[in-house]
């Protein structure tokens, strides 16, 4: 197939771009004298799915917003898009390049990351950083670091409504960090002190230490730790409490490396909550 032609249009009611073959339209509120115009032009497109990152990126310029003064739509404003609150999730664990954040999102078009990176940048929420090996990085700002809190909230909501995992779902070391900072319980965790060292299949790897109702949960192995726990593909069910610590061990589906009574207590500390059926 050869290059698609495209023909690019901006006014008032917002940006239009087509082909023979497709047209896609950007409902915008009128322009006002002296915003942004540009003259009907047309261009090649050596790959379609790359209209996609065309279309954000005329979005960010001509600030498509919700008209309301609201602070949650505010947010929407800056995090609503289509993949922005996973990058933030993955920067919440630690810093990364853009390919890191390229190998933990793999669906997300490179030119999609690239827009919503400088989206995420001109609002403040991330910044650039020199990472260790003199490559160009990006990590959340002070500003950016207090989505957490919400981060984890909406973690643990849509948490209940995960049912089994779809074909083409994966799992990555950063949506696990996620997940189980999300769903810990400190009251039941006041006076433990306890450390895991948590293997999913052959390259996750995180960990978790416990100190008198405060969990620190951050990717990588931990050799100091107290149990070691490979719990195969019924993290979720020991979670949800779908299987108990003295089941999953009795029948095999964990490896545990430890004293069993350290799962159990695992199982306490860290609860998904009532399952949406």
């Amino acid at each position: 197939m050869g290059d698609a032609i495209w023909k690019l249009s901006v006014d008032q009611q917002g940006v239009t771009i087509a082909s023979d073959r497709y047209q896609l339209t950007t409902a915008g509120s009128p322009m006002a004298d002296g915003d942004l115009a540009v003259a009907d032009s047309s261009f090649a497109l050596p790959q379609e799915d790359r209209i996609e990152a065309i279309v954000a990126e005329l979005e960010s310029i001509t600030r498509r917003t919700y008209g309301q003064y609201c602070g949650l739509a505010r947010a929407m404003e800056l995090v609503g898009e289509r993949w922005t609150l996973l990058i933030v999730r993955d920067l919440s664990v630690n810093p990364k390049t853009v390919a890191q954040l390229q190998q933990g999102l793999p669906r997300i078009p490179a030119d999609i990351l690239s827009v919503r990176m400088r989206e995420l940048e001109h609002a403040r929420i991330v910044r650039r950083r020199t990472m260790p090996d003199d490559a160009v990085g990006y990590e959340l700002t002070e500003y950016g670091s207090e989505l957490e809190d919400a981060l984890l909230r909406f973690s643990r909501w849509g948490a209940q409504s995960l049912g089994d995992p779809r074909p083409e779902e994966i799992v990555t070391t950063d949506s696990l960090v996620i997940a189980v900072r999300s769903v810990f319980d400190p009251s039941a965790a006041r006076g433990v002190h306890a450390s895991y060292e948590i293997r999913v299949g052959d390259e996750i790897v995180f960990h978790v230490r416990v100190n008198d109702g405060i969990a620190h949960v951050g990717p990588g192995p931990l050799p100091d730790a107290d149990l070691l726990l490979d719990p195969g593909t019924v993290l979720k069910a020991l979670m949800a409490g779908e299987l108990s610590a003295a089941e999953a061990i009795a029948d095999g589906s964990v490896k545990i490396v430890g004293e069993p009574a350290l799962l159990q207590q695992f199982t306490e500390m860290f609860v998904i909550p009532g399952l949406v059926s």
